[in-house]
């Protein structure tokens, strides 16, 4: 099952090497990272997609606490969160679909950020869910670039979990 995990660090020059030698040893991969300031001046905030069981996690967030300059770490997976990222995507553009992919782009609130005479690049935000569909709409045109950002998340404030109301 894949995990995310919000880890709250003090912003300091080899926390994140820490980090991943430390998941490196146990033998994990980690699927997706971003890393960026937090709330507070000299901390960072590092999001992280791990594939794992409960237990192997729970045995993780303990080597984590363990670490010098670790704040706080937190499995959010089943916490209703807010969650983003953001992809890049160099799609083949013929003048003949080119008009198709623009139309495909709307529909996902994709922004087309680079035109070219045989290439359009577009910047997707969205949920993680979001950015496959978009991937695979594509496919059919050609791909030639992609890069993600990995996933972002905060837990939401008022508890709602919208992952029910998609039902």
């Amino acid at each position: 099952m894949k995990h995310t995990l919000s880890v709250l660090v003090e912003d300091e020059a080899g926390v994140l090497t820490r980090i991943a030698g430390l998941f490196a040893r146990r033998g994990f991969n980690i699927e997706s990272l971003a890393v960026g300031p937090a709330e507070q001046e000299g901390r960072s905030r590092v999001t992280m997609v791990i594939n794992g069981d409960d237990r192997a996690i729970e045995q993780l967030t303990k080597q984590l606490y363990k670490l010098v300059n670790i704040f706080k770490v937190l499995d959010i997976t089943d916490v209703p969160c807010v969650e983003r990222e953001l992809m890049l995507l160099k799609v083949n553009a013929t003048s003949t679909h080119r008009s198709e992919i623009i139309e495909l782009a709307h529909i996902f609130r994709a922004r087309v950020v680079d035109v070219a005479e045989d290439a359009l690049t577009l910047e997707v935000v969205g949920d993680p869910g979001k950015i496959v569909a978009i991937v695979q709409v594509l496919q059919k045109f050609g791909i030639k670039e992609i890069a993600r950002t990995g996933k972002v998340a905060l837990a939401r404030e008022s508890k709602v979990n919208t992952e029910s109301l998609k039902l």
